[in-house]
């Protein structure tokens, strides 16, 4: 008996979740609530699911999805930064953290928004997310020496970014 749409559409999706929702958390930069990403994105990727090809690049059609998802909200809304703290805004889950911290990451995403964006992807794809650089690989449709270059750069403007920020704080 063949399977619904739905359910190899859950199949392939059920295993990745905690990926795709740490994806979205680190993409959505506090700009947007993750979960109104994720639920675009599923929408959009379940309505095209017949046009996948292979079931082992669900996770990375996800990706894309997403991606295209936040640069069109981010072109129809400009993000809007302020100094006072809120929580609600940040992508990350630290419930357990100081307000200090929690201040000092939403200082890191708007630092990392300031990266080009196939840097920013590579960078959070990367650190954030745990992918490997061949998964960066085939994500981003580079060779290896491009991502470990976009790495290594997004590193070196990460870190004078932030500490021009810090500079500017003190």
């Amino acid at each position: 008996m063949e399977l619904s749409k739905q359910e190899r559409f859950m199949q392939l999706y059920s295993p990745i979740h905690d990926r795709f929702e740490r994806f979205c958390k680190t993409r959505s930069c506090g700009e947007f609530h993750f979960k109104d990403i994720m639920h675009d994105t599923l929408i959009v990727a379940y309505e095209k699911f017949d046009s996948l090809k292979s079931p082992e690049a669900f996770l990375y059609f996800l990706f894309g999805t997403a991606t295209r998802i936040l640069s069109n909200h981010r072109k129809k809304k400009r993000p809007v930064y302020t100094d006072n703290f809120n929580r609600n805004d940040l992508a990350l889950n630290v419930a357990e953290a100081s307000v200090e911290r929690q201040i000092e990451i939403q200082h890191l995403y708007q630092q990392l928004d300031k990266l080009d964006p196939d840097t920013r992807d590579c960078i959070i794809l990367f650190e954030i997310s745990g992918f490997s650089i061949k998964e960066i690989m085939t994500i981003q449709n580079a060779g290896e020496s491009a991502v470990k270059q976009r790495l290594s750069r997004g590193r070196k403007q990460l870190m004078e970014l932030m500490n021009s920020l810090e500079l500017k704080l003190v």
